[in-house]
């Protein structure tokens, strides 16, 4: 192991240097860049809570600087100015005070998950770069904003003049997960092949180390590291080593919008709802168990309650995840109680969210949990993964009152369906009442407070 750590420094300095050299070579050769904040998110249609902190970003951003010309870096073909703003109004009701400049990427397959079937990680890290060099060649801002925590991208940015600021949601790689691997955990970053070996394990455990080596490395290039929840930020601060550039910005739910309406639940049958993309980390096959599990715990003469899953898909194997759980249900044998709806607009999810009594969650490790704030600020019970954002952050007691549940295996999720599904009306809208109070630290508002004091010394030049 020291000769290992003797090489592995020998072979990092030359690295150092030779990165070095070539940094000052293509930083000669970069173009001035232009008065403007470009923001760097190439999936603007994902319909999750990335895309919305996009949003409020740039409105307030222009709130900000109101000469200071926005423009985003997109890989969605059909993207323009005013649909843009328009998508940002009715999907999020962020009203944008100019339609953005649009700086199409054509090479965003670089950055597919499906395109690397082996090393996914390091190969979207690089093929981000490759990404951020088509669009810094097209046009060069002053601001460079990373809303979607592409980290390998910021020394690039930086070579071409750039200041880079960005919106970290989650670490892309983070102690939790090589200690999983170290346990030969299967998880959705470890598939069974790998976490059944113990030589695969120890070279995948290596392979994550360099990699946090250079996480690190690229991840203290941002003149400005904005994080959305505690979790985040201790891994963050860990990894880059720049606290004192870290600033914890929790991210913007519309609080105000969602109101806890209506406060008495009298739906027939009772709903239970998850809002999440489609995406492997979320789980969604665990609520489903859970759910099933509920029902047959649940007593014969009670209404049967209804469960109406949320998201979007980005992609192909979005699109074929949501398929297998539609199957999943019929397995279960509960398809006729549960509902899909796919890339729904903004006023239909309010509406969703106002019928429903409780809200699910089940994501390991979510870096904040926006959904959960959103089922809270609509006066639906959450009941959450115990891990991360939701059990540090969100769904913690409020006035010394309880705002919610966490569980993290499905016996536990069951479990906590029921007690909401038995809760007498005046507890749970005392419950309610506590989680919406609560639900208010993470509004659109608060979110722009804290965004714009933190950008304000990099975008207005002051310390």
């Amino acid at each position: 192991m020291a000769i290992f750590a003797g090489l592995l420094t020998f072979v990092s300095t030359l690295l150092a240097l030779a990165l070095r050299r070539l940094f000052r070579l293509l930083r000669r050769r970069a173009p001035d860049p232009a008065a403007a904040a470009g923001f760097f998110h190439p999936y603007t249609n994902d319909g999750g809570g990335g895309e919305r902190v996009l949003w409020c970003a740039v409105r307030a951003v222009q709130d900000l600087c109101p000469d200071l010309p926005c423009a985003v870096f997109t890989g969605d073909a059909d993207a323009s100015p005013d649909g843009l703003a328009s998508r940002a109004l009715d999907r999020f009701g962020v009203r944008l005070l100019r339609p953005p400049q649009v700086v199409y990427l054509n090479k965003r397959k670089w950055i597919e998950a499906s395109t690397y079937p082996r090393f996914t990680m390091i190969g979207q890290s690089l093929g981000s770069v490759y990404l951020a060099w088509e669009a810094l060649n097209k046009f060069t801002p002053q601001f460079y904003f990373d809303t979607s925590g592409y980290a390998f991208t910021y020394p690039l940015a930086w070579l071409f003049g750039c200041k880079v600021l960005c919106y970290t949601h989650y670490p892309t790689i983070s102690s939790d997960m090589v200690e999983r691997v170290k346990q030969r955990n299967s998880m959705y970053n470890n598939n069974s092949l790998i976490s059944g070996s113990i030589w695969l394990s120890r070279c995948k455990v290596l392979y994550y180390t360099i990699f946090s080596w250079l996480y690190g490395l690229v991840g203290s290039c941002a003149h400005l590291v904005m994080v959305n929840s505690s979790w985040t930020r201790s891994h963050i601060v860990n990894i880059w080593k720049v606290p004192e550039r870290t600033k914890r910005v929790y991210p913007p739910c519309d609080t105000s919008a969602l109101q806890m309406l209506p406060l008495e639940r009298s739906t027939t049958p009772p709903i239970l709802i998850s809002v999440a993309q489609f995406r492997p980390e979320k789980a969604h096959g665990l609520q489903l168990e859970a759910f099933a599990l509920a029902l047959e715990r649940l007593d014969s003469d009670f209404l049967k309650p209804k469960l109406q899953f949320a998201g979007s898909c980005r992609n192909k194997e979005d699109l074929e995840r949501l398929q297998k759980l539609k199957d999943r249900a019929v397995e279960l044998h509960i398809d006729e109680l549960v509902e899909f709806h796919q890339d729904i607009s903004y006023r239909d999810l309010v509406q969703l969210l106002g019928g429903a009594i409780c809200g699910l969650h089940s994501m390991t490790d979510e870096h904040f949990g926006i959904s959960v704030v959103e089922y809270m600020a609509a006066g639906a019970i959450p009941i959450a993964h115990k891990s991360a954002g939701p059990m540090m952050d969100i769904v913690l007691e409020e006035d010394s009152r309880q705002t919610g549940f966490l569980a993290s295996r499905k016996e536990e999720f069951a479990e906590a369906i029921l007690k909401v599904l038995r809760m007498p009306e005046p507890e749970r809208r005392e419950m309610a009442a506590a989680a919406w109070k609560r639900a208010q630290r993470f509004s659109e508002q608060k979110f722009h407070e804290d965004f714009t004091k933190a950008v304000r010394p990099v975008l207005l030049g002051r310390s």
